[in-house]
């Protein structure tokens, strides 16, 4: 198989471990915690159970972990009780945090003076009142209650908190849809869940630009049966936005009538009751919905905050997701505010109105522990060092990223230039169906080596290894497949693991290794000498030239460790020969212009640096890249553009003009 021995299109820094000689926190030797990490996972309920105990429960669980009513779904913590909401608010306003800021809230938009034009601030005791009255809101004025389900279609704005806190509080199932679906996904998801209430806003800030969700939202409505009512948040206060009389309702008009001091006792909620459904893209068919359940989803957020991030009460945390993605859920809402951190929230995109937008926010609020993703970093890469070191970042003392693997030269980006060779760089390694992280550094629990671009070591309780099609451990150094060997909280929960659809879910992510009962993640991996993990991207990412299978972001990663390339995107064209050939669709880094010249250099810097096997036929210079709105690359709109095929939906799509620009660039070669 190609590229056993590297990653990334980047050879594989086995050997190289980088320390840093004035961390404060515990080393620890490779073997020491490999031997502590076994030990873990045959007392994995242990572990589970002793971090359970550091939460605010309502009503102790009866036992830590046992089987569900349907295949592959586990019970955690079964018999307990807790409310989310508690844990992130009341017991901080209980305690020493009760002043303290929560969030630091900025927009996008940028004022003659160079100073963000909106910023708004809560400590946890404001929060937690808006949250109570919210919640008191939604339970009086609306009927909701515990069981109920709800929907939820908000950009980055504060009340986006304040709504998933409240239905955390009562007990309300909710489910988040990014605010750059289609109606066509909003109207799948409100169906599917059957939600009775959506919390949507009239429009949000974009580049500049305002995009009205309101009327997504309406269109979405005509394909819905069990919506009856609508709240409305102002954002961008138009006065065209349609409000439909008896259904819909501005969120600001209600909150009016709620007194500062209307209280909600938080709901004792069930370990097991569904906190969230959370729905994958759907791009190969329904979207699947993945429930994540209260108690064992708390205890893993609860952990991997304190191993992964390492939160204390002086840290500034920001992490840029979206609340429509799970990171948004995990490690931008519930997990920070479990932990009594301060969160920033921003609104708007990270280049914007200047790429140094990002070393703007870290410096304004003094950023120390920063997720971010390797897509956003390989941006700022193209954009040059200046934009960062001309801002103060010595602030920031833990850097991680998350979404997809990251490329080693991006790592010692982030971890040379951002960090100044100060921080830790970890590259965690989860998904949506994990609920939380589950390989990584742990600079919060110990200090390891660090290798550029590793995910590091499975987290304390979870087995996770890389094994060939039989599930047998694969040789150090060889490509195989990501397994999860035994159960954890946080897992897809109770009922059904995936929504209304347990035989789906036992099919998708058990059926490959039924006879062993692995959890399939469907990414290749590399597993090296010292046990670290290395993510080569998605299996089914893959291309098939003369019977090689070649995965598309390994390519695209041997293309962008060339100097000159700063993003690239590959899909396969058919060929009579070879069944399929990769193309190149390449941005350049600032100080490189396109020529004959330098797309010569790059193909024969992927045949000499990767396999000739993978070298593109052809490389088409763009100067931006089909992505959706949380930084993913289209692949299946550069396809469709080089096979001459209907777009198809390209509602999540940040920008048209990047469409043109790749059919431009398909054309201009192809004709001549």
């Amino acid at each position: 198989m190609p590229g056993e021995a590297e990653i990334l299109g980047e050879s594989l820094p086995f050997e190289e471990r980088i320390e840093l000689p004035n961390w404060a926190y515990r080393r620890v030797d490779i073997e020491d915690y490999r031997a502590s990490h076994a030990s873990s996972v045959r007392d994995a309920a242990g572990q589970w159970e002793r971090l359970a105990k550091e939460l605010f429960w309502q009503r102790p669980w009866d036992k830590v972990v046992s089987e569900g009513d349907h295949p592959h779904v586990s019970k955690w913590f079964e018999g307990g009780a807790l409310n989310l909401s508690q844990l992130a608010l009341d017991r901080h306003v209980d305690g020493d945090r009760r002043n303290k800021l929560a969030l630091i809230w900025e927009g996008e938009a940028i004022g003659k003076d160079g100073a963000p034009s909106e910023v708004r601030k809560f400590t946890y005791y404001d929060l937690w009142r808006e949250v109570n009255r919210f919640a008191f809101l939604l339970k009086n004025n609306f009927g909701m209650k515990k069981g109920d389900k709800m929907a939820v279609y908000l950009p980055m704005v504060p009340e986006a908190f304040v709504v998933l806190l409240a239905a955390a509080r009562l007990g309300v199932t909710f489910t988040v849809v990014f605010s750059g679906f289609s109606a066509e996904a909003l109207s799948s998801r409100i169906n599917d869940l059957g939600a009775k209430l959506l919390v949507t806003a009239d429009g949000l800030n974009r580049r500049g630009k305002q995009v009205s969700l309101k009327d997504i939202a309406d269109k979405a409505l005509e394909q819905t049966r069990t919506v009856s009512q609508v709240i409305v948040v102002r954002r961008i206060d138009s006065k065209d936005t349609s409000m439909k009389a008896g259904r819909d309702y501005w969120f600001d008009d209600l909150m009016r009538g709620v007194p500062a001091s209307a209280r909600v006792e938080p709901e004792p909620i069930e370990s097991e009751h569904p906190l969230y459904v959370l729905y994958t893209s759907g791009t190969t068919g329904k979207p699947k919905g993945m429930i994540h359940d209260s108690g064992g989803y708390a205890v893993l957020l609860h952990a991997t905050m304190k191993w992964v991030f390492d939160i204390k009460d002086s840290d500034v945390y920001w992490c840029p997701a979206d609340i429509g993605w799970v990171t948004g859920h995990s490690y931008v809402v519930f997990g920070p505010l479990i932990e009594g951190a301060t969160a920033v929230i921003y609104e708007g995109t990270l280049d914007f109105p200047q790429p140094d937008r990002w070393w703007q926010v870290i410096e304004r609020y003094g950023v120390s522990v920063f997720y971010t993703t390797p897509t956003a970093t390989r941006m700022q890469m193209r954009f040059g060092e200046d934009f960062v070191r001309k801002h103060d970042r010595s602030s920031l003392r833990i850097i991680h990223s998350v979404g997809e693997p990251i490329n080693p030269s991006a790592w010692r980006w982030l971890f040379e230039v951002v960090g100044e060779k100060r921080c830790p760089v970890g590259s965690t390694w989860w998904m949506t169906e994990t609920g939380g992280i589950m390989v990584s550094h742990l600079p919060g629990l110990m200090l390891l080596p660090m290798k550029p671009g590793t995910n590091g070591l499975p987290i304390p309780g979870i087995d996770a290894d890389v094994v060939d099609d039989k599930g047998e451990p694969v040789k150090h150094g060889e490509k195989g497949l990501l397994v999860i060997k035994n159960k954890w909280p946080g897992m897809p929960g109770a009922p059904t693991g995936m929504w209304g659809d347990p035989e789906r879910y036992a099919k998708q992510y058990f059926e490959r290794f039924a006879s062993r009962g692995y959890f399939y993640c469907g990414d290749y991996a590399v597993k090296d000498n010292d046990g670290y993990i290395w993510v080569a991207g998605r299996a089914d990412e893959v291309l098939k030239v003369a019977g090689h299978r070649i995965g598309t972001f390994e390519l695209e990663s041997s293309i962008v460790s060339h100097k000159a390339a700063s993003e690239a995107a590959v899909v396969a064209i058919p060929d009579p020969i070879k069944g399929e050939v990769p193309i190149a669709f390449v941005v350049l880094r600032q100080g490189f212009a396109p020529s004959e010249e330098l797309r010569k250099e790059i193909r024969l810097w992927v045949r000499s640096n990767f396999s000739p096997i993978a070298e593109p036929s052809q490389v088409y210079f763009v100067n931006k890249l089909p992505k959706t709105r949380s930084g993913k690359i289209m692949r299946r709109l550069v396809k469709a553009v080089a096979e001459g095929k209907p777009l198809g939906d390209i509602a999540t799509l940040e920008d048209e003009a990047s469409v043109d620009e790749v059919k431009q660039a398909y054309e201009s070669l192809t004709v001549s």
